[in-house]
Order: structure tokens, then C-alpha cells, then sequence
């Protein structure tokens, strides 16, 4: 609920001077164009939840070929980890990254 009410103040104090046309399934169900339209909300359940979860973010780049590893972008939380301790600085630069195949898709 709070995410709604966030999202549909937003939309009307500033969706005017973002949106662009929208298609025949967004003028059907009146969604406006300035959210993405695959957002699902995810509870985290646990440790293994939420640190599965980080590595999908920390991975994402890699995955849609912006950079050849995580360490190569430069906007990610990856690095504070990395300084932590937490995440080697090669983890996710070699082919052997298995997320599971549910994770980012809640």
C-alpha cells in the first residue's frame, strides 16, 4: 500500500514530464508509462534470501553485457562488499555464477 500511494503521487506530481505514449495495454488497464512495467514487490525471508538477491544486483551487469565482471561497474555496491571483506574481487568474473533461476523474477 505504501508503495502505491508513493508511486501514484509521484505519477501525478511529475508523470506529465516523463511519460511517453503508451501502448494499447497500458491505455486498457490506465497504467502510466513512467513506472517499469515488470516490478514484482519480494518480501526477503531470510539470510540465504537476501544474499542471493545482492548477487543477482551485483550480477545484473554481467548479465545483460554491460561489463565482462561486476568489479568493472563502477555504480554497484559490489566494491563495499569487496572493501568488507565479504566478496572476493574476481567473484562473478568467471562462467560458474548460478543464481537461482526464481531470484529477480519475484
Amino acid at each position: 500500500m505504501r508503495w502505491r500511494l508513493v508511486k501514484s503521487a509521484f505519477s501525478r506530481a511529475f508523470g506529465h514530464q516523463t511519460e511517453a505514449p503508451p501502448d494499447a495495454g497500458r491505455l486498457r488497464t490506465k497504467e502510466r508509462t513512467v513506472w517499469q512495467r515488470r516490478f514484482w514487490e519480494h518480501v526477503i525471508r531470510d539470510e540465504t534470501d537476501f544474499e542471493r538477491h545482492v548477487d543477482y544486483i551485483h550480477y545484473n551487469p554481467v548479465k545483460h553485457g554491460l561489463v565482462a565482471s561486476p568489479k568493472d561497474w563502477p555504480y554497484s555496491s559490489f566494491h563495499r562488499y569487496v572493501r568488507r571483506g565479504v566478496l572476493a574481487e574476481d567473484w562473478g568474473s568467471r562462467s560458474d555464477i548460478e543464481l537461482p533461476e526464481t531470484v529477480g523474477r519475484e
